[in-house]
């Protein structure tokens, strides 16, 4: 398989890539921009978190239906319409296909700020899923384009900080934000008119995105390795997902359940430090804030670091088994921070938590890449998202509120939840992660005889 050094880019189609691929600046200009893209997603999807509480107020809804908001709503469109976008990402332009994606999203976001009922914000959050879903397959396809196979987890890892600054972000600044209009009934918007608090929040935070959209279409498109970026059929994609199909499964269901657990963790902690130490909004969304955007950004960077320093020393699994010690050592954190019986420890073990159960966040999209044929790489990355998201997101929220609604009965005792979802899935995925290393070598082996 072809690579370029991330110390220069593939050429362009255009007239203006010889120039480009000459500078290695413009390679991380590129993943610079598509990170800024990614943080820009998830302060959209994550600003919900910290708007629960005024929600139901207004709109008179349970945590369930809440979760459903956080989760179902937006990741059943996200997980659906990501096929078909992985595909277009392996034939269309892929600076195109995000721009579309951050436009429609942008909008869709402000969009819940004009909600009234909860089936419009039910279908707002559909649109924000709809238009993120063109994002990760395009990027991940640019950045395997752009740099050398050697540094791919380490790129891929300073990509998906933007999951932990856009959070980061929507914690801090929207704690902030949200302390500010909780006790205000309604504000008075320009054009718009009278909107709830938490509705002001939503039109805040989605139009900005909008002004990222001209320097994504500047963006150059980088040559596609191993192809010139015509579909390939889909026979062929059939094919290698059978001949690898213990291998895929494996180390997509156990990216699926360690997503399970961070999503579910993100989508309920700002309303457990809230319940159970006595936090305002304000300070539960710094508190966690600070941690997502720190200790998170760490674990990502950190993991995509020591696999590339794993496979450059020989370990040919260094992505699968990084991720495998990640999880086994972030277990215990996880299972015990909500159990502590003061703040201080809570947010001690959360943080250890947060850096080492998010390494497989950079992990399991490289690991795909490296075993993956350059001309499917978009559908291949679709269908990682697919299931991923469509577990993470979908049930992550969701089996933290039905426990809390309907095992323990009682909104005081979330942290046992976040104790039991998030605990069950990561035993599970360190158990198919072990189980994976075996297959990963042998697809690895195959894929470097293509």
């Amino acid at each position: 398989m072809q690579t370029e050094s991330l110390n220069s880019i593939a050429p362009s189609s255009d007239s203006g890539g010889a120039a480009a691929a000459k500078s290695g600046r413009y390679a991380w200009y590129v993943i610079g921009v598509l990170l800024v893209a990614y943080t820009f997603s998830f302060i959209d999807r994550q600003i919900l978190s910290l708007l629960v509480e005024p929600m139901k107020r207004d709109l008179g809804i349970s945590d369930t239906q809440v979760s459903l908001l956080q989760g179902l709503s937006f990741a059943l469109f996200y997980t659906i319409l990501g096929l078909p976008m992985g595909r277009l990402a392996d034939t269309v332009s892929r600076r195109g296909l995000i721009a579309t994606g951050l436009t429609l999203w942008s909008l869709a976001t402000a969009a819940c700020g004009l909600a009234g009922q909860y089936w419009q914000l039910f279908v707002a959050r559909m649109g924000v899923g709809v238009g993120e879903a063109s994002l990760s397959p395009a990027a991940y396809s640019l950045i395997a384009d752009s740099v050398d196979r050697k540094n791919l987890a380490a790129a891929i890892g300073v990509y998906s900080m933007g999951i932990y600054i856009g959070g980061g972000l929507a914690l801090i600044v929207g704690g902030g934000v949200v302390a500010w209009a909780v006790n205000i009934d309604s504000v008075v918007v320009p054009l718009i008119g009278e909107v709830r608090s938490w509705q002001l929040v939503f039109l805040a935070v989605g139009l900005p995105g909008l002004l990222l959209v001209p320097f994504v279409l500047a963006l150059r498109e980088p040559r596609r390795t191993g192809g010139t970026g015509t579909a390939i059929p889909l026979t062929e994609v059939w094919q290698f997902l059978r001949q690898n199909r213990r291998t895929l499964t494996l180390l997509i269901l156990a990216a699926a359940l360690a997503s399970l657990a961070g999503y579910g963790s993100v989508a309920w902690v700002p309303s457990f430090l809230i319940r159970s130490h006595q936090l305002g909004f304000a300070e539960a969304g710094l508190a966690f804030g600070l941690i997502v955007l720190f200790f998170g950004s760490a674990g990502v960077v950190c993991g995509g670091r020591i696999a590339d320093w794993m496979g450059q020393r020989g370990w040919r699994d260094g992505k699968p088994r990084t991720a495998l010690f990640a999880a086994l050592l972030g277990l215990a954190p996880t299972l015990l921070y909500p159990l502590m019986p003061t703040l201080t420890g809570v947010l001690i073990l959360l943080s250890v938590s947060t850096f080492f159960t998010n390494f497989m966040m950079g992990l399991g999209p490289a690991a795909i890449q490296e075993v993956v044929p350059a001309r499917m790489r978009g559908q291949i990355s679709a269908l990682y998202l697919f299931v991923v998201n469509i577990i993470g997101l979908g049930l992550g929220p969701l089996s933290i509120a039905l426990a809390t609604d309907f095992l323990f009965q009682d909104p005081s005792l979330l942290r046992y939840s976040l104790v039991l979802a998030p605990g069950c899935a990561l035993t599970i995925s360190a158990l198919l992660l072990w189980r994976a290393l075996p297959h990963y070598r042998a697809s690895l082996t195959k894929s470097e005889t293509v």
